[in-house]
Parts: structure tokens; sequence; C-alpha cells
């Protein structure tokens, strides 16, 4: 009698495979989902291990965390070193080419003939080593700070919007008069911190220090722009008044209606005060080319 080949155990189950990865076995599930898991595809959790999938999932139901004025908290200072990077970058640029500065310094004469980029490229330029070392101190000391207390990106709109300010009340008061440097944007910076510290109830005499010396520098040394300083320095005031003070509520551990409420307030004056700025440069521009 010939022997029948031997039949599998229909009875025998089959070895699980990672549902990723078919071609691999395994016995580990996914704590979650309960798929099977491969060592690539396992991810650490409270008690035994997640898939990739889950895992991602998880994160986008977690709130990221707020700082107390509603922005994003900014694990590592990236637009103060971009800022920082560009300001150098500008200065290495006036080195190799003479003309960088004509082109693109603040000039009310230049703005008037429709160069409004000047308005904002003066802040990236300097008028020599000092400026810059002074600025660029300042900024990183001052910048890091603002930056972990605001977020990136209210902290990116002031320093922007400091800058513009400067360069505006250059353009209404002083427009035949050229500036560079980022000073605008730095005392908007000194005013920030004043604002926040006074809103936290931190000591804010070392700050006020610095912005009544830096003044009477400002208008005690000739060759520099107060007007570019004094329109930083209220830019600043007015928007981080706002971002520390409107709406009560809303930051660090606030529910996600009140802290939705606190961006779209910030965000509405943070547009204002562009507008603002740019509605005064074009009067100012339209007020010069009629011969006033």
């Amino acid at each position: 009698m010939s022997a029948s080949p031997s039949q599998p155990d229909s009875g025998a189950k089959a070895v699980p495979t990672c549902f990723r990865h078919p071609d691999r076995e395994t016995y580990v599930r996914c704590n979650r989902c309960e798929r099977p898991i491969c060592p690539d595809c396992m991810r650490d959790a409270p008690v035994g291990h997640q898939c990739v999938q889950c895992v991602s999932e998880g994160r986008k139901s977690v709130r990221r965390p707020r700082t107390v004025f509603g922005g994003r908290v900014a694990q590592r200072p990236y637009v103060t070193w971009v800022l920082l990077g560009i300001i150098v970058f500008g200065f290495l640029g006036q080195s190799v080419v003479p003309d960088l500065t004509l082109q693109f310094q603040m000039w009310g004469v230049g703005v008037v003939n429709g160069q409004w980029y000047r308005l904002l490229t003066a802040a990236f330029l300097h008028s020599g080593v000092m400026h810059l070392l002074f600025n660029g101190f300042a900024l990183w000391v001052v910048g890091r700070q603002l930056e972990e207390w605001l977020g990136h990106a209210r902290y990116l709109a002031l320093w922007v919007l400091s800058a513009l300010g400067g360069s505006v009340l250059s353009l209404l008061v002083t427009p035949f008069q050229p500036s560079v440097g980022a000073s605008g944007a730095i005392f908007g910076l000194f005013a920030a911190v004043f604002v926040v510290g006074r809103r936290l109830r931190t000591d804010t005499r070392y700050i006020m220090g610095l912005l009544v010396v830096n003044l009477l520098i400002t208008f005690v040394v000739p060759q520099i722009s107060w007007t570019a300083h004094v329109g930083g320095l209220l830019t600043g005031f007015a928007l981080t008044a706002v971002y520390a003070y409107l709406p009560r509520g809303g930051g660090h551990g606030a529910d996600p209606v009140a802290q939705r409420t606190r961006t779209l307030v910030h965000a509405a004056a943070t547009a204002g005060v562009a507008v603002l700025l740019v509605a005064a440069a074009v009067g100012a521009a339209a007020y010069l080319l009629a011969g006033g």
C-alpha cells in the first residue's frame, strides 16, 4: 500500500506577520489597534508598544503647549538665529559690494520714487563693525528671551513691524536723511521686554535703565537716526501691549475657544499695525511727491 503525502494540519494557526512588513513574522501587537508589528514598527508606550501609525494619530490629538501670551512654545530661538544670520550676511555683502548700502539703505527720496523695499532692507545693513556688534549683541541677549515668551510668530511680527515703524517715522520726519541699522527693531524689542516684564510682574528696572541710556545716546551722539529708534520703540510698545494684555485669559492651559479668540485678536492687531504703518508711508510719499 502506498502512503499518501502528509497534509498540513488544518487546525494549526499561521504565524502572524507585521501589518506593514508582511514578510516579517512577529507575535507582538500594538496596544492600541492590536495589529501585529515588527521591531522596526514598534514605538515604546507607557505600557507595551504602539505602531507608528497609532503614535502619529495620537500626536495629532495632543494640544501643543502654549506660552502665557498664547504663542506656541519655542524650543529653540530659530527666528533670532535667522535674523542674526541675515544681518551678518548683509554686513558681509556691504564689504564686498560697495554700492549695496546706497541701493538698500533707508532713504526717503528712494522710497518716494518707488523703492519701498528700503523700509525693511535698511534694518539688515550697518554702518560699521561696532554698529553691527551692538545691535547683534542686543538681539542675541533680548531676542532669545522674547522668542521664548511670545513664540516664533509673534516675535517675528514684533521685530519686522518695529523695524518698519522706525523707517516710517524716518520717512515722515527726516525723509532726506539716509540711515541703516536694526536699531528700530532692537528698540522695539526693548519696549517689548519692558511690557512683558510688567505683565509678568518681574523686575523691569534693568530694562528701564537700558532704555534711558540708549535714548540719551540717541539724542546726544550725532549721526544717529533718532526717528528710527523712537519709531521702533513706539511700535514695539503698542504691539506688545496687545500681545500681553488682550484679551484676558487664553494663555497657557486655556481652553481651545479662548485660545482661538486670543490668536484672532493678536492676528488682527498685527495686521492692523501693519496697515497703519503702510498707510502712513504711502501718505508721506504722496505728500512729498506733491512738493510738501
